[in-house]
């Protein structure tokens, strides 16, 4: 009966913290789509302008107006961004025509496998070097790779896709300097071509600082009490490490992974420029040039949902990971 009765009230705190933290995320993605709105409408100009010659009569500048909705009060303009959201319709681009949400989802088929190849690259680089660079911090290997790491952060990420582009594309000739197939995923082999040193671009960038977060976790772990517990009683080093110190050190790591994933998504923008990849990050690039507000709107909104996502999930892995987390909010809440 008590541990019944123990369960249940883990799962009851599983659920309330569920709940709660759902409510966050809508909360936040409420206010999100409020400072969007705000924000585009920020940007100068007039949207209609993009239709518009210098030359254009009082009359078609009207009808410009009423074609992409600013000649309505800003209070209208913001109730029918709120329905556009209810159904994830973000209308057409005033531009090309175009169905926003279509074109969203053509991009992501760009921009999510760049994202995540670049991720998943570096988390198997990170943790293995994060770690090695821990148990060897006091040896030339260990001070080697902290030093390396953080030449890796400091090195702007536009600057290693060039010199990239320069080896592999222009001097070896293996791959392709930029560009996507025509045809999309329909050519596998050419759109993975594309994508692999863009890919190695974010992967070295993000490794070095995943490296450095890995190291720093590692060492907290490695000078902890129950790993020289552990070892008083006869475990092993590596058998410390594995039973007592791996979920310790993951906890701090996976919320970091949370915010990488997502500065990763965002800033996908910089290496679609260089390598002429026609990703989300491009298409926001030219809708702020030519003012295409349904666009701009459709695309911030997909990035800010990605971004909170990242952090939710983080925050789920995390607490399913580490219970002390649930142990020490349960502990507050009474």
């Amino acid at each position: 009966m008590i541990e019944l009765r123990g369960r249940s009230e883990r799962f009851g705190e599983r659920s309330d913290w569920l709940r709660r933290r759902l409510a966050s995320l809508l909360a936040s993605l409420a206010a999100a789509s409020i400072l969007l709105f705000l924000v585009v409408r920020l940007l100068p100009g007039d949207p209609a302008n993009a239709l518009l010659s210098a030359e254009s009569t009082p009359e078609q500048i009207a009808a410009a107006r009423r074609l992409v909705g600013s000649d309505v009060p800003l209070q209208q303009q913001f109730l029918h961004w709120l329905g556009q959201l209810g159904t994830l319709d973000f209308g057409e681009s005033f531009i090309s025509g175009l169905d926003v949400r279509a074109e969203i989802a053509s991009r992501l088929a760009i921009t999510v496998p760049l994202t995540l190849g670049g991720f998943v690259l570096a988390l198997f680089v990170a943790v293995p070097v994060g770690y090695l660079a821990a148990a060897r911090a006091r040896s030339w290997l260990g001070v080697l790779i902290g030093n390396l790491s953080q030449f890796g952060i400091a090195i702007p990420v536009f600057w290693v896709g060039i010199v990239l582009t320069f080896v592999f594309a222009l001097r070896l000739g293996w791959l392709p300097a930029g560009g996507f197939p025509l045809d999309g995923w329909s050519e596998r082999g050419e759109a993975m071509r594309s994508l692999l040193l863009p890919v190695l671009t974010i992967a070295i960038v993000m490794s070095a600082s995943l490296t450095r977060y890995v190291r720093s976790a590692t060492l907290d772990v490695i000078g902890s009490d129950f790993i020289r517990t552990a070892r008083a009683q006869g475990a092993s080093y590596g058998r410390a490490m594995w039973q007592h110190g791996l979920r310790n050190a993951a906890a701090p790591v996976i919320s970091v992974l949370g915010i990488e994933l997502a500065t990763t998504f965002i800033g996908a923008v910089v290496v679609e420029q260089v390598f002429a990849l026609p990703g989300l990050g491009s298409l926001l690039v030219r809708a702020i040039a030519q003012h295409d507000y349904q666009v701009i709107q459709g695309v911030l909104f997909v990035s800010t949902l990605v971004v909170l996502c990242s952090g939710f999930v983080a925050d789920l892995i995390q607490r399913l990971v580490d219970p002390r987390l649930a142990a020490t909010r349960a502990g507050h809440a009474r």
